[in-house]
């Protein structure tokens, strides 16, 4: 497939999957006419990929740990060295952080909008946040 379908069928910006190339997370074969060429399987590596990144992974884990995702989702990684788990448990320390800080965020909204739904008068207009 080509960069635009891969594109559409990841929800990932072309010029990201470009980046992604750069960065040697992902490699496209090249068609006679020069044009990028991606296998099925590039569907589900850009989409672990895009799940790493919105984690909080750097480019330079995912590259690392990218060899050891043989299916979507799953991580093996037989022979990591210390160093790799102490910086894997430190990234997944952070997600930790980064969930407990959203999941608050998320439950004061909650709060925000439960409030203002049940002081809101049934003849009035709904609240209109500015914006």
């Amino acid at each position: 497939m080509r960069i635009g379908e891969l594109s559409e069928r990841t929800g990932t910006p072309r010029r990201l999957l470009r980046y992604y190339e750069e960065q040697e997370l992902i490699v496209a074969g090249r068609s006679a006419n020069g044009y990028r060429e991606y296998d099925e399987r590039f569907v589900d590596r850009v989409t672990q990929i895009r799940g790493l990144l919105d984690a909080g992974l750097p480019t330079r884990i995912i590259k690392q740990i990218l060899p050891c995702l043989d299916k979507p989702r799953t991580i093996h990684f037989a022979d990591a060295t210390p160093e790799m788990l102490a910086t894997l448990e430190l990234e997944r320390d952070r997600m930790t952080e980064r969930i407990a800080c959203l999941v608050r965020n998320r439950d004061a909204v909650a709060e925000y909008l439960e409030v203002v739904r049940s002081t809101k008068r049934p003849d009035e207009a709904p609240a209109v946040l500015p914006g």
